[in-house]
């Protein structure tokens, strides 16, 4: 597709995106006329043309190069996937990707929108072609998953060049086999699952294992509903 990109980096250069601390979203100053933000992660915020609505422009925040690079580098390796979006390119601070619709996991369990089963084994099998691609699947969460006509589709691929296991991706599996039947199809309020959130980012302070956080999570639960 052919595409005047530069004129939309000049655009979303009114827009100031600045990184936050203890892994928060990142803030956003000043407005694009003809654009919409669309997500807001924290390395980088997303917005869509109204004009051109076919395409995503994930701004990052300043002192993230690294983080850009590392996301268009994968995208290149990635190429043409069903399971993820396509990058276009790369300019300056931003990336131009492929819009994609649908609500993340984290809205569905906002909305109560039911999480079928497919989605968990489209994730499994997108981690094991990321592998095959000599690439390492890390930091896939609810955030990071879009649920598309019942399948997944997932974003914000930047870590999947670094080493090791975060873990992310098994504690969301587990939960979602023990525990989403008994909230499924039930809107969950928001000020519960940013609470659940921050606790996972900490999970250890509150208990020396992962089922044991879990618990104590299970218990939250119980008591709201």
């Amino acid at each position: 597709m052919e595409h005047n990109w530069e004129t939309v980096v000049n655009d979303l250069a009114q827009i100031k995106v600045t990184a936050s601390f203890d892994n928060e979203p990142v803030l956003i100053e000043g407005s694009a006329k003809g654009f919409r933000c669309i997500g807001v992660g924290t390395d980088a915020a997303v917005f869509q043309s109204l004009a051109v609505p076919e395409y995503a422009y994930k701004v990052y925040a300043e002192g993230k190069l690294d983080k850009l690079e590392a996301e268009a580098e994968v995208y290149a390796r990635i190429g043409s996937s069903a399971y993820f979006s396509y990058c276009y390119g790369a300019f300056d601070r931003l990336l131009v990707l492929k819009y994609e619709e649908g609500p993340t996991l984290f809205d569905c369990l906002l909305q109560g929108i039911h999480i079928p089963e497919q989605v968990i084994q489209d994730v499994e099998d997108a981690r094991e072609y990321i592998r095959q691609i000599g690439l390492n699947p890390r930091d896939i969460h609810l955030k990071n998953i879009l649920l598309q006509n019942g399948r997944a589709k997932l974003i914000d691929v930047s870590e999947y060049i670094k080493p090791g296991n975060d873990f992310r991706w098994e504690h969301l599996k587990k939960t979602y086999d023990e525990y989403y039947p008994i909230i499924k199809g039930t809107p969950m309020p928001f000020w519960l699952l940013e609470t659940i959130r921050k606790w996972y980012h900490h999970w250890n302070r509150y208990s020396s294992t992962f089922d044991g956080f879990m618990r104590i999570v299970s218990e939250q639960l119980n008591y709201w509903k």
